[in-house]
């Protein structure tokens, strides 16, 4: 049997997968098992940051696993790698985030907030937007704002609300004072790539302070200049109760962690979380490694720049083919292109992938466009030349 029968046979698949087997990548292009060159604009949903293959990444593990992967006591010993990590990451946190802890992925980040939220607070209620996306534990999936998330299982998680993501007087109506904590994402990235109005991140911080409600900014997608800067509570000017972070912090190496407001993580005490592989040692190496460079390279600018052209592009595009295309929406190296219907953006998404282009498809109409921070510009301008081309032949 070759690799998809093998996985098609004894692999529980939790969702469709495209017949594609990858065996190997190199920055933004990834190869099959025949040989076969795709350039990827999804980066592992961005995960692979730096791209597939770095060096920096590669040289971090073989140099931490030589050395040490788990600590003994794993948590309850110190270690040099996780110190790194710790000053590294103080390097591009806003001032008064300094306090953080470490998980292994978006999901136990934003279920570790949600829990710490009820517990320093004493209430119950989390409020979430709909079509927000915040993970697959238990806690998280009934705090994503999706039914088809949710809906399939029997028990959730109780006392979770949702309210009309950029609507201030709905989300007004969803305030009580038995709400622990507000979860949101400033761009949906699951979602759809659906951009928070400033106004109205304004309002919600502002509503949090008046009532002493903990907010919680998920930034597994847009964290780590994914955007531009660094986080995009920057750019909003706003500083959280917690801070959640993972995908794009170990460039593929499965990381996350959560940073906590001073006076917040005061109220944190031993034995309110906790984990196995928690900061491990080796986790804790690449993802010093991945931000190191991000810092020493202004990835940013990389970012910036790049986001002019596919910003440009995309529109173009949707203004040649209005039909096709209802709307282009993102920021940094984050958009979406919705289309019409889900025959248009389905054809679009199997004739780029016949011409080499890997993109993601999202909700029927949706098709997210997300390479690796690293990015060429020449690779930008291919990969939208190829979607222009997919659109154009659907006349």
């Amino acid at each position: 049997m070759n690799t998809i029968e093998i996985e098609d046979t004894y692999l529980v698949n939790f969702c469709e997968k495209v017949p594609l087997s990858i065996d190997r990548g190199i920055g933004s292009k990834v190869w099959d098992e025949s040989g076969n060159e795709y350039l990827d604009f999804t980066s592992g949903w961005a995960v692979t940051s730096l791209g597939y293959s770095h060096p920096v990444i590669t040289a971090a593990i073989v140099q931490q696993s030589q050395k040490i992967m788990h600590n003994p006591n794993s948590s309850l010993t110190y270690s040099p790698s996780r110190a790194k990590l710790l000053l590294e990451l103080v390097k591009i946190l806003p001032e008064g985030m300094g306090k953080m802890f470490f998980v292994n992925s978006g999901a136990e980040a934003n279920d570790a907030a949600m829990k710490l939220a009820r517990k320093i607070t004493g209430r119950k209620k989390i409020l979430s937007a709909l079509k927000s996306f915040h993970g697959r534990t238990l806690a998280t999936v009934s705090a994503t704002g999706q039914a088809i998330q949710r809906d399939r299982f029997n028990v959730l998680v109780s006392d979770i609300e949702f309210f009309n993501y950029n609507d201030i007087d709905n989300f007004s109506e969803c305030i009580d004072n038995d709400t622990a904590a507000v979860m949101i994402e400033l761009i949906q990235g699951e979602g759809g790539v659906n951009v928070a109005k400033r106004e109205f991140v304004d309002f919600v911080v502002s509503i949090c302070k008046q009532k002493g409600i903990l907010l919680i900014v998920d930034e597994i997608q847009t964290g780590f200049y994914r955007t531009g800067p660094a986080f995009l509570i920057e750019e909003f000017g706003v500083k959280p109760d917690f801070l959640t972070m993972a995908k794009g912090i170990a460039g593929g190496f499965p990381f996350g962690a959560v940073a906590v407001k001073s006076e917040i993580a005061e109220k944190i005490e031993q034995g309110d979380h906790g984990g196995t592989y928690n900061g491990n040692p080796l986790g804790c190496a690449v993802a010093a490694a991945v931000i190191n460079y991000m810092v020493d390279t202004d990835i940013g600018s990389n970012v910036r720049q790049n986001e002019m052209t596919i910003c440009t592009m995309l529109k173009e595009c949707m203004a040649e083919y209005p039909e096709v295309i209802k709307d282009v929406r993102g920021k940094g190296l984050l958009w979406a292109l919705e289309f019409s219907n889900e025959q248009y953006a389905s054809e679009v998404f199997m004739i780029t992938q016949k011409k080499g282009l890997l993109l993601n498809l999202k909700h029927g109409t949706i098709i997210r466009i997300f390479p690796a921070l690293t990015v060429s510009t020449e690779e930008i301008i291919n990969g939208i030349n190829i979607i222009k081309k997919a659109v154009g032949s659907l006349r």
